[in-house]
């Protein structure tokens, strides 16, 4: 995990709560194994594990289902659950997870050393419960590149798609940016499709037609549950490792973790042969719970007084996220919400895609997040080495006072696929639930910058050709771009 670009798990996953009758589906809540606190751990029977999988995300979850068919499994997630959190389950909240800083947030607010803005996922689901929902199968590309069974990969596609994806129902936004990336050049259309086509269509998205959000979570539903336990509120600590007899390296024998309560505990692995214990704790998580471990730069891990089981000078190298850049144009009227549905994508490794309005249901948070919402993520006129999470407090403390009318619009987002700039991470401590400082050295690679200005100039013939020609995007408009995760 380690060894792996940040953007990986994000870019093939990410299209990987409540659940509700929708397009003939089971309207009742996900059959679920139990979802424990990871207190309750030493009330049970101890037992040792044929998997322990830490990080209950968009990888843990199908991963900890798929497994117990025949395995013996432990899934340990450092948030809680997703379900009874409305403004995980309801798209009208979409926007107010990203700016929770209660204990139980399902994210945890970040910023890179070089000014980004950004959250990490803390909540069974991972990311699939704080992000936009956007549904698209990988490009066959890059799992050529990643060296992958392709047959097996498009077999995999549909486990996932009968249980979380559905196809929306086009917004009024939606379908003003599908006719301007088609005037724009963005062609063939190619309608309904979760494929990877080059030109302009509609992809699925994890909100089915009544709004709700379902979530990587769900797919425990598959799980055998006499061989899956779950643990919530489990903050993996250290991975154990020890000298096997017979063996000179150490091998992984289990793992450390602290309950909600602050209670530690351990588990182990069985003395199986192929036992492992998997790591899908996020981009970011991962390489950090290596680094505590004792894995990674000797002088890095020298640095924190860490014993070392095991010098990696990969381990928090070759860190990159796909830069997005966004177009906020304001309307006259407060078009109807919605999030990514119709996607551009350009042979120059440019996606076009777009987001519009504000819901918020009666029982949220009453507020506007603006510049703060989840598509734009960013404080534009603070310079990138002057941000901070403070600065973001003081910026949502002040703007309450703003009407509510200078939130009307919507966004035309590029974000670059595969960049070629890439960062790192070091360990600021060895909290595990510290954030560590991430560098990504966005545009830091020609390619990725001349990338950025093509996207711009497509969202800029977009807005034009779609202005003057009366659709949805009204003018006059302003342009207020920033650079974002």
């Amino acid at each position: 995990m380690g060894l792996i670009s940040g953007g990986v798990f994000f870019k093939i996953l990410a299209f990987l709560c409540f659940i509700r009758l929708s397009q003939g589906r089971n309207s009742a809540t996900p059959d679920l194994p139990p979802l424990r606190k990871a207190s309750s751990f030493s009330k049970i029977q101890h037992e040792a594990y044929d998997y322990i999988i830490v990080g209950g995300g968009t990888a843990g979850c199908p991963l900890a289902a798929t497994l117990s068919k025949k395995y013996k499994v432990l899934l340990l997630e450092r948030g809680g659950s997703p379900y009874g959190n409305r403004n995980i389950s309801y798209l009208e909240n979409f926007h107010i997870c990203l700016t929770d800083e209660s204990k139980n947030s399902p994210s945890q607010g970040f910023i890179s050393t070089d000014g980004v803005i950004n959250s990490r996922a803390k909540v069974l689901g991972g990311g699939t419960c704080i992000n936009a929902g956007f549904y698209s199968r990988a490009n066959r590309r890059f799992v050529k590149d990643a060296g992958w069974d392709e047959e097996l990969v498009n077999q995999s596609y549909p486990w996932v798609e009968e249980r979380i994806v559905y196809w929306p129902k086009i917004a009024p936004w939606q379908a003003a940016l599908r006719d301007g990336l088609l005037e724009a050049g963005v062609s063939p259309y190619n309608g309904y499709t979760y494929d990877h086509l080059f030109g302009t269509k509609v992809g699925g998205t994890i909100f089915d037609e009544a709004g709700y959000r379902h979530t990587a979570a769900d797919l425990l539903a598959a799980a055998n549950p006499d061989n899956l336990r779950v643990l919530l509120h489990a903050s993996v600590n250290k991975v154990i490792f020890k000298t096997r007899h017979g063996h000179q390296k150490q091998s992984a024998i289990g793992v450390q973790f602290k309950d909600e309560n602050g209670g530690h505990h351990q588990a182990f692995l069985s003395q199986k042969r192929g036992s492992e214990i998997i790591v899908s704790a996020g981009a970011i998580g991962s390489p950090q719970l290596l680094l505590i471990s004792g894995i990674g730069p000797r002088s890095e891990l020298k640095k924190h007084n860490i014993s070392i089981v095991l010098h990696n000078e990969h381990v928090g190298k070759g860190m990159s996220d796909n830069p997005l850049s966004s177009v906020f144009i304001p309307t006259k009227d407060p078009p109807k919400q919605s999030l990514i549905e119709t996607v551009g994508i350009t042979d120059d490794g440019v996606f076009i895609e777009a987001s519009s309005g504000f819901g918020q249901t009666g029982d949220s948070i009453h507020c506007h997040h603006g510049i703060m919402s989840a598509e734009i993520g960013q404080l534009s006129t603070i310079p990138p080495k002057e941000r901070s999470l403070e600065a973001v407090h003081k910026y949502v403390r002040n703007k309450k006072s703003l009407p509510k009318e200078v939130f009307h619009g919507g966004f035309i987002l590029s974000k670059i696929d595969g960049p070629l700039s890439t960062g790192n991470l070091v360990l600021v401590d060895t909290d595990p639930n510290s954030n560590p400082n991430v560098t990504f050295n966005y545009f830091k690679h020609p390619q990725d910058l001349r990338r950025c200005v093509y996207g711009i100039k497509t969202i800029e013939k977009i807005i034009i050709l779609q202005g003057y020609s009366g659709h949805h995007l009204a003018l006059p408009w302003w342009m207020s771009c920033r650079q974002g995760g």
